[in-house]
């Protein structure tokens, strides 16, 4: 019976192991990648006017031609989805997603009769909801940013690559 104890112990061990392995090598890229395709799904929307937040938007942002604003606020979606995609120019991309999330949370400011039931923010409405599950993405948006390296760690990794290089050894993309 110890045995068996013992055996199924080290066999969860293993698969404990295994799983925080591909969680921990698969995870941040999965999230940047469903980042990206949310946001390039929600910018195509806008910018082909079938978007069931377009009139929340031009509400909101009042100020501005809906028919100009609407297909701009798209257009810049899909750009931040695809930075977030490809995974290149992360800086920018996450400071055009953190501006874009930003902009979303003026409907609590300019319209909280639409946000928030009775003007009561902890009742929110089904808009509220809508604009408040943003801050999981931008958690996500930070997490994603966490990654991307300073200009001096890269240096440091390709003079890293380099040294192993001259000296014969497998030199591999990580």
């Amino acid at each position: 019976m110890k045995g068996t104890t013992r055996t199924v112990s080290t066999f969860l061990d293993r698969l404990d192991e295994l799983v925080i392995r591909l969680l921990s090598r698969y995870g941040i890229p999965f999230l940047r990648v469903s980042l990206g395709l949310t946001f390039v799904w929600f910018g195509a929307l806008k910018v082909f006017d079938v978007s069931p937040v377009s009139e929340l938007v031009a509400g909101t942002v009042y100020w501005a031609p809906p028919a100009l604003f609407v297909p701009f606020l798209g257009m810049w979606e899909i750009l931040v989805g695809l930075g977030l995609l490809s995974g290149r120019f992360l800086r920018v991309t996450l400071l055009f997603f953190l501006m874009q999330m930003a902009g979303t949370f003026l409907v609590l400011l300019v319209r909280p009769e639409v946000a928030f039931q009775g003007y009561n923010p902890l009742l929110l409405t089904t808009e509220g909801e809508f604009v408040i599950k943003n801050l999981v993405l931008i958690s996500g948006g930070l997490v994603v940013g966490s990654t991307v390296q300073s200009r001096r760690e890269r240096r440091e990794r390709e003079h890293e690559k380099r040294a192993r290089k001259e000296r014969g050894e497998t030199v591999t993309g990580h």
